[in-house]
């Protein structure tokens, strides 16, 4: 790899640490702004105000906003994410206990969703201009529309409501067999995957449609090679980088649809904890699952930012 794809990277990286701690400073700020007492909240409307202030200074509270800030940046970049006010238990306890959860309902729909996506997308590009393609299109435009709390309401209303297929809640508890397992994760997977599938395959099909207008392909054609063979050893090869580049950003669109997901279906997920954590104003609660949510973003859009830089040929060439 030539030295300045190693700069860029190198340039990539440094940029994910940099928002990721401006994102630490915007957390922590909101938390902070959150209307009410955390430690009223802890101990009740009942606690003295002795109490009160005891517990205040317990949990540093009554220290400046800005030592607070460093005192838990630093604990958070050696593991440490404080402990619950709700159950005084460790905040990454409470993170280790649901975060599989949703890397299970993370990796399940994108098993279902990127194959689907990019069938998808490489078969509008193929036939594009065709009522194949306008149908894709129209199909993929109107996913993208519909909000994903519409899509789980639905879904709800029609598979566990009025057809009874499936459980209108995803308690994990009750799988003992594989049919249990598509029972449960089907509603939140399908939902999920709804938005997913339409942006990822619009983006493949706009990688692949500019490869298509390449002179390699020209020149494919004119040798007589079939359609599929030119797309499949030629164009596919070609268009791997922005293909990942548009999985990892649809993937990216996860986290913001697993929380309402999580929520609808009572899944026992990281985004049902945070928006627990919410409720009950659990501030090293809410800010260690938002830390890791806005981790894995950037992780995600790190990836396919890397990989529009190491696909580049004129990177590569240069």
């Amino acid at each position: 790899m030539k030295a300045h794809v190693q700069r860029l990277i190198a340039a990539r990286l440094g940029l994910a640490v940099l928002t990721l701690l401006l994102v630490s400073a915007v957390v922590f700020t909101i938390t902070a702004l959150l209307p009410g007492d955390a430690a009223q909240m802890a101990l009740g409307q009942a606690a003295t105000p002795e109490a009160v202030t005891a517990l205040r200074h317990q949990l540093g509270l009554d220290q400046p906003a800005i030592t607070r800030y460093f005192q838990w940046l630093a604990h958070m970049f050696s593991g440490n994410f404080g402990e619950s006010m709700s159950n005084n238990l460790p905040v990454s306890q409470l993170i280790a206990t649901r975060l599989p959860n949703s890397l299970v309902l993370a990796g399940l729909t994108t098993l279902v969703s990127v194959p689907l996506a990019l069938a998808i997308g490489i078969a509008a590009a193929m036939w594009r201009g065709s009522l194949l393609d306008r149908a894709l299109n129209v199909l993929t435009l109107s996913a993208v529309a519909v909000p994903e709390f519409l899509v789980a309401t639905v879904a709800v209303l029609i598979f566990a409501v009025k057809l009874r297929w499936l459980p209108a809640l995803s308690y994990l508890s009750s799988v003992n067999s594989f049919q249990d397992l598509v029972r449960i994760y089907a509603m939140p997977v399908m939902t999920l995957c709804c938005v997913i599938v339409a942006q990822m395959a619009r983006m493949t099909r706009a990688a692949v449609i500019d490869q298509l207008s390449a002179s390699y392909v020209e020149m494919a054609v004119l040798k007589g090679a079939s359609p599929m063979r030119i797309v499949w050893r030629h164009v596919l090869p070609n268009a791997v980088g922005p293909i990942a580049n548009a999985v990892a950003l649809s993937l990216s669109y996860l986290f913001g649809g697993v929380v309402i997901v999580e929520s609808i279906f009572n899944y026992p997920g990281l985004a049902s904890l945070l928006v627990d954590a919410v409720t009950n104003r659990d501030l090293p609660l809410v800010q260690g699952c938002v830390m890791v949510f806005c981790a894995a973003y950037l992780a995600l859009v790190l990836i396919a930012d890397l990989c529009a830089v190491v696909s580049n040929p004129r990177l590569r060439q240069r």
